[in-house]
């Protein structure tokens, strides 16, 4: 029998009692992007702010700019206002996102930091985590080439790379990003791991366990390329 799917609308506030996962409550989320995938990383948070009227603050340090890229919307077909900067020095990103979560008018703040800088220690995690559950925006801090180290995240993520989903309208063009989600650490839910879809025509994402054996990917990656076919 194959998993049953769970869906978590990106935008709500709230899902049904019993899923494994629910809509993230507004504090500090930490994701980490597998090499190669800090794109899939930044793709993944989109989704999870899903569409809306009030703008995104989006802060990167340069040297993951280069390595990432800009946040695509046309990608995700979001609809919602973003203002994106470029920062030299990870002590600046952190600097930025911290005003950026006293602005209440903000729907989220998210910042992308290369590797493990000293500045970016748990007093400066603790700063995020407080701010963002005193003024409700939530702030998502995404780390490529970094190593998990304490941290004072509530929730910590994993991203890996999945091909997308078939496309019901050509099977030569691809459907729905997917990617493999690994929840590490919570404070308040079960750790688990996920192939998350992208819903792109309800703005929602669509959750299907992981098992052990990772015959999940593996449907999911001969699905992709028999679309590619």
């Amino acid at each position: 029998m194959s998993p049953k799917p769970v869906f978590l609308k990106a935008r709500g506030p709230s899902v049904t009692p019993g899923e494994p996962l629910r809509a993230p409550r507004r504090t500090l989320s930490e994701v980490f992007a597998d090499t190669g995938a800090e794109a899939a990383a930044a793709g993944f948070v989109l989704a999870q702010l899903g569409h809306g009227e009030a703008p995104v603050l989006w802060i990167q340090e340069r040297l993951a700019a280069r390595e990432g890229g800009q946040p695509s919307l046309a990608g995700l077909g979001l609809r919602r206002s973003f203002l994106t900067t470029q920062l030299s020095r990870p002590a600046d990103v952190l600097a930025a996102a911290e005003e950026g979560l006293r602005c209440r008018s903000l729907a989220a703040v998210v910042a992308e930091i290369r590797g493990n800088p000293a500045v970016l220690d748990f007093t400066a995690m603790k700063r995020l985590a407080l701010r963002a559950e005193a003024t409700g925006v939530s702030c998502w801090l995404i780390r490529q080439g970094a190593t998990a180290d304490l941290s004072a995240a509530r929730d910590r993520w994993r991203i890996a790379t999945l091909p997308s989903a078939p496309n019901p309208d050509d099977a030569r063009a691809p459907g729905d990003p997917r990617w493999r989600a690994d929840l590490f650490r919570s404070r308040d839910r079960r750790p688990g791991q996920w192939v998350v879809r992208h819903d792109r025509a309800e703005d929602r994402l669509d959750l299907v366990a992981a098992v052990p054996d990772g015959a999940v990917a593996d449907r999911a990656r001969e699905a992709g390329q028999r679309a590619l076919g």
